[in-house]
């Protein structure tokens, strides 16, 4: 895992939260800083200046990293607009936006990318469009005041995910199951939801962590959770459940 530098104590927190989840992201993928210049069209340099808070990167540059790191950029893009709103009053970033967007653009074409990116003003109708209908304004209300907070954000956002799973927990060639995922790989990390979340929390709860209820979101309290078990499994704590906090979790 990359050793980081500190983020500018002036940097806005929803700003930070951004960073901070990309460098995540970055971290679990095992990409470098070259490797990510090549896969996106965006030069090292940027991207040093993004993963520090130095500049906010462009809409393009966030979906880019979601694809080449193989996950949804639905959630990224989301917390992308409410960081656009407080960088500088939104004027700055729109400028900084369309300015590298162009220069991303450009290394695509050269490389032959057809991915075409996207304008700062369309932000809001992607959104839009994701959340659909009567959950889209919830959904952007909540971005604005309380982002991604575990018991407000993260459950209404959800909305149509089950309010509880039961666990089911079960021993099999060696391995403690909880009958909500199979899974032995597949990343789970802070904002997700889901059966394979509650297998992550019914897994944590038998191993003496607490993540709170077993609800299917993977919020504050069951990212603290999976922190505890890393830290006992002496893994790299991040909060992010791989193949190795799995491998933990199921011993």
């Amino acid at each position: 895992m990359s050793r980081w530098k500190a983020l500018p104590e002036s940097l806005d927190p929803q700003v930070r939260q951004l960073v901070v989840h990309l460098r995540r992201l970055k971290d679990h993928s095992g990409l470098n800083l070259k490797s990510l210049e090549a896969k996106t069209g965006y030069s090292r340099s940027s991207w040093e200046r993004y993963l520090n808070g130095r500049n906010l990167p462009p809409s393009q540059a966030v979906e880019e990293l979601a694809r080449v790191c193989g996950t949804d950029p639905t959630r990224l893009l989301a917390l992308h607009e409410v960081a656009a709103a407080c960088w500088g009053q939104g004027g700055q970033a729109a400028e900084q936006e369309g300015q590298e967007g162009r220069e991303g653009q450009e290394r695509r074409e050269g490389r032959e990318l057809l991915l075409a990116p996207v304008p700062a003003h369309r932000l809001p109708k992607r959104l839009l469009l994701v959340a659909a209908g009567a959950a889209a304004g919830a959904l952007v209300a909540l971005l604005v005041t309380e982002p991604w907070h575990e018991s407000v954000s993260l459950a209404t956002a959800h909305a149509g995910a089950p309010a509880s799973y039961t666990c089911h927990i079960h021993r099999k060639d060696g391995r403690w199951y909880a009958g909500q995922s199979t899974t032995r790989d597949d990343l789970v990390q802070f904002g997700d939801t889901g059966p394979a979340v509650a297998e992550v929390q019914c897994l944590l709860k038998r191993a003496g962590f607490s993540p709170g209820g077993i609800d299917g979101i993977f919020g504050e309290l069951t990212e603290r959770a999976v922190k505890r078990e890393q830290t006992q499994a002496k893994l790299v704590v991040d909060g992010m459940v791989g193949p190795h906090t799995w491998a933990a979790l199921r011993a």
